[in-house]
């Protein structure tokens, strides 16, 4: 993406509770857990993963996604892995967490690392995506600064659901 500077991307961010690191191949199983969760994945753009494949193509795609356009980061707590964040497209925010991590600010830990860390790399500004229903995403992005740009209804077929959209952004380097 243009503006990032490259020299600035870092593979590990220590962050209070919290470590943002680089995907590895050993993250399936906690991948898989959250992923295949329906709890987890009930805003989330695909239905929960039916089976370890589907995971393991996800965490590979994520591990090989090309650095100019994706900047992805597995979330560690207690040298666990507990869930993903990070722009799967630059500036796209998204993230999952693990339901047994749920309710501990460890995300609001998680994402406020990442948005120095990507404020620190040029970047203009994060989007998200979210769905109206999702509160709990919805406060967590409020409390970080990001606010509502516009509604859509009807932006996503999930497992044969028709589900709405509130775009938020956060001003990371206005120019």
């Amino acid at each position: 993406m243009e503006g990032l500077d490259p020299a600035k991307r870092q593979d590990r961010i220590e962050a209070g509770r919290v470590v943002l690191r680089r995907a590895v191949p050993s993250d399936l199983a906690m991948i898989h857990a959250a992923m295949s969760d329906p709890g987890v994945m009930r805003y989330w753009a695909t239905p929960p993963h039916a089976d370890i494949d589907t995971s393991r193509d996800w965490l590979e795609a994520m591990i090989a996604a090309d650095p100019v356009i994706s900047d992805d980061f597995i979330i560690e707590h207690d040298g666990q892995p507990i869930g993903k964040m990070g722009c799967w497209q630059l500036p796209e925010f998204g993230y999952l967490l693990h339901p047994a991590y749920h309710g501990r600010g460890l995300a609001g830990e998680a994402l406020a690392a990442l948005v120095g860390y990507l404020r620190g790399r040029g970047l203009p500004r994060l989007k998200a995506d979210v769905d109206p229903r999702n509160a709990a995403s919805l406060r967590l992005l409020e409390r970080a600064g990001f606010t509502e740009t516009g509604r859509a209804s009807g932006t996503w077929l999930v497992a044969g659901e028709l589900c709405d959209s509130i775009y938020l952004e956060l001003a990371l380097n206005p120019s």
